[in-house]
């Protein structure tokens, strides 16, 4: 059996059947593990879902912050953005309700061994245990009666740092954006929102937040996506595999056995500028 950790797709439903072939992946011995970003922008959300969804406890998936965003525009919590929105077919789609029931039930964060899958990343006041432990009350009540209502009020970039005192809608939206939206902070784990593209764009006083010295979730190995400018990088505690597919770049999986890299270029007609 095999373990194959793949970064974000967003909809670039045939790279991922080209990535899966290259990998030789067979969902009775094998397993996935998806960094989130299931959907958007790419030409093939719909597929994409029902695909992992049939795939059943042969794909783990966590929540990456493009999938939060197509619960909160189909529950009416955010309005769509417009002509880079890809959602559309999974909205009209007759089996919508069963995908949105199964995408809101899927982890924030998973922990198994010395591993730690999430989509964005942890702030450096995080161990990958307390990590776990904070997504569950996210997916308690994603799952739970206050779902509509934790949509409502999910988004946005306040507070900006995590504190145990935090409590209600302020909590879980700090959890949220962490692992799902988060590329710079300080040594602090004050987050940086606005700053994106390379390392070198951090503003004065952050850093990527895997360089925060002394972060708690160093002992761990951090499985991520999100940051496409990034690249795939891979250091003992770190597999960043969102490698750009979308913008024509790459799709990546790495088997965690052996952390063996497999890629595949982005399929025509699945990048940004040719769906655009």
């Amino acid at each position: 059996m095999a373990t194959y950790a793949i970064g974000d797709i967003q909809g670039c439903f045939n790279s991922l059947e080209k990535l899966l072939d290259s990998c030789s992946f067979s969902p009775a011995s094998d397993r996935l593990w998806l960094v989130g970003d299931l959907v958007n922008r790419g030409p093939k959300s719909l597929e994409t879902l029902r695909f992992i969804k049939s795939l059943g406890d042969s794909a783990l998936t966590v929540l990456g912050n493009h999938d939060l965003y197509l619960l909160m525009v189909a529950e009416g919590g955010a309005k769509a953005r417009g002509k880079d929105d890809t959602l559309q077919p999974i909205l009209d789609a007759a089996d919508c309700d069963e995908l949105l029931d199964w995408l809101r039930k899927q982890r924030l964060c998973h922990v198994e061994g010395d591993y730690c899958l999430v989509h964005a990343g942890l702030v450096p006041q995080w161990t990958a245990k307390k990590a776990r432990e904070l997504a569950r009350e996210v997916e308690a009540t994603l799952q739970g009666k206050a779902y509509r209502k934790f949509i409502a009020n999910m988004w946005g970039s306040k507070p900006d740092r995590w504190s145990d005192d935090l409590k209600g809608w302020e909590r879980l939206r700090v959890i949220v954006n962490a692992m799902t939206r988060m590329r710079f902070c300080s040594e602090n784990g004050v987050m940086e929102f606005r700053a994106k593209g390379e390392t070198t764009n951090a503003p004065k006083g952050y850093m990527p937040w895997f360089d925060v010295p002394g972060r708690k979730s160093a002992k761990s190995v951090l499985v991520t996506g999100h940051w496409s400018a990034l690249g795939l990088k891979v250091t003992d505690n770190l597999l960043a595999l969102d490698s750009g597919c979308l913008w024509g770049g790459h799709l990546t999986a790495l088997r965690l056995e052996d952390r063996k890299v497999f890629q595949v270029d982005c399929s025509a007609g699945e990048s940004v500028s040719l769906i655009s």
